[in-house]
């Protein structure tokens, strides 16, 4: 089995904790869903939000799912002038029989036009 990348975003519409978990919980079940993952899968994740963010730390929202025994991390986004603002983003680990070429990178809503390229 081969070690993989995942990447996905989300962008919040505030910054409220409880929107937060909703939003990347979303969004770390979409990820879970298109890759025909399961929480055994995942080696570890990374998670960043742009500096506007502060209500609460995104991997919460992780451990809430029951992915309890994956490490996390958080960092904070660059403060680039004219970035897209209230954005987690997400670098999943993980194991997988997939190609390179299969991995489905999720990035809802506004997110998706981070990343047009690779945005399924």
């Amino acid at each position: 089995m081969a070690v993989r990348a995942v990447r996905g975003a989300v962008q919040l519409e505030r910054d409220e904790a409880g929107h937060m978990d909703e939003q990347v919980g979303a969004l770390l079940t979409a990820i879970l869903e298109r890759n025909d993952l399961t929480p055994d899968d995942l080696i570890s994740i990374w998670f960043t939000a742009t500096p506007d963010l502060h209500s609460d730390f995104p991997a919460a929202a992780a451990r809430k799912l029951g992915i309890v025994d994956v490490p996390l991390i958080c960092a904070q986004e660059l403060d680039i002038e004219g970035a897209m603002p209230r954005v987690v983003r997400v670098l999943a680990h993980i194991e997988s029989d997939r190609s390179r070429a299969d991995i489905a990178h999720v990035y809802l809503g506004a997110a998706a036009a981070l990343r047009k390229d690779i945005a399924q």
